[in-house]
């Protein structure tokens, strides 16, 4: 009997909490080193299927569990090893399901060390700043759903105005599962490219849009423009239109610096000046993904950083 990808990942996840499991997703070359170490050939636990994505036996699970994954289509099982397409990773006290190790599909759902530094970022920036009852969040490119998550879970009044929204069906169906997990039941959900299919004004809007150049034009990763700077530029200008008087875009993105200059600053500043939009920048972290810098792309790159823009919308109270 065939079951929903939400259903199966619901299903799956409350077992593993009920056992108690916990893992923190790395940067794929990290993963890629400890993959490569003696012994990790095989699973022998829970997060080495769930966590390292190693391929296992079929007694290490149980039956109810083996169920779940193939009645989903969330089990390969080509070979004599069986192997999970689904990972889970814990953030607080919350498990997120995401795309399974390698995520080599063009559709697959990441989550990783950026995941953790957006979520840091969002409830740091609403400690300092509460949002009021009956506030609408959205999540723009919401991936597993992490961001609007953890900003309704610290906006108890604002959570009946939680909406995920993603251009990729397997995000949403990904992201369903993890609200439902959270117990985030009124939580909304968009299919969109952007703002195209979305209504109506937000007093927080939250994107950890992709930001790298990607060969292979892989929806999560992919950002598009120069140096992989489009769809953050778009989500600011986007945001414009979209937010309530006094409301704020939180948006974590990657900044390729060239020569000392970051231009992915430089393109948006002149942009928030003309809207007369109070903003704040800084780093989070000066050098990742360094690896990308051997891709001709990067060239003439230095460096990628992390980087955290929160911008206001005039016309609200004084923040």
């Amino acid at each position: 009997m065939a079951l929903s990808v939400p259903d199966a990942l619901v299903l799956l996840g409350r077992w593993l909490e009920e056992t108690g499991y916990r893992f923190t997703a790395i940067t794929p070359a990290s993963h890629a080193r400890v993959n490569a170490r003696g012994g990790a050939n095989a699973a022998g636990n829970l997060r080495d299927v769930f966590g390292w994505s190693r391929p296992f036996a079929t007694g290490l699970l149980p039956g109810n569990a083996l169920a779940w994954l193939r009645d989903s289509g969330l089990l390969d099982e080509s070979g004599h090893l069986l192997r999970s397409r689904v990972r889970f990773a814990s953030l607080g006290s919350a498990l997120y399901a995401h795309s399974a190790y390698p995520t080599l599909e063009a559709d697959a759902v990441f989550f990783g060390p950026d995941t953790y530094r957006f979520a840091s970022l969002i409830a740091a920036e609403l400690q300092s700043r509460p949002l009021g009852t009956g506030a609408r969040i959205l999540d723009i490119g919401c991936g597993a759903g992490p961001g609007g998550m953890v900003a309704a879970l610290a906006s108890p009044a604002a959570q009946p105005g939680l909406l995920l929204a993603d251009i990729n069906p397997r995000a949403l169906a990904f992201a369903r599962a993890n609200a439902a997990l959270a117990g985030l039941a009124t939580a909304g959900f968009q299919q969109s490219n952007l703002f195209e299919s979305l209504a109506g004004r937000f007093e927080l809007i939250v994107a950890n849009p992709p930001y790298l150049v990607d060969a292979g034009e892989r929806t999560y990763r992919h950002g598009g423009g120069p140096l992989g700077s489009g769809l953050s530029l778009r989500i600011v200008q986007g945001s414009l239109a979209r937010l309530a008087p006094g409301g704020r875009l939180v948006l974590y993105t990657g900044a390729p610096i060239v020569e000392g200059r970051d231009p992915f600053l430089d393109g948006v500043t002149p942009l928030l000046e003309r809207a007369g939009c109070p903003f704040s920048y800084r780093e989070i972290d000066p050098d990742v993904f360094g690896e990308e810098l051997d891709s001709p792309a990067y060239a003439d790159t230095e460096r990628i950083a992390a980087v955290a823009l929160v911008v206001t919308q005039p016309g609200g109270p004084a923040p």
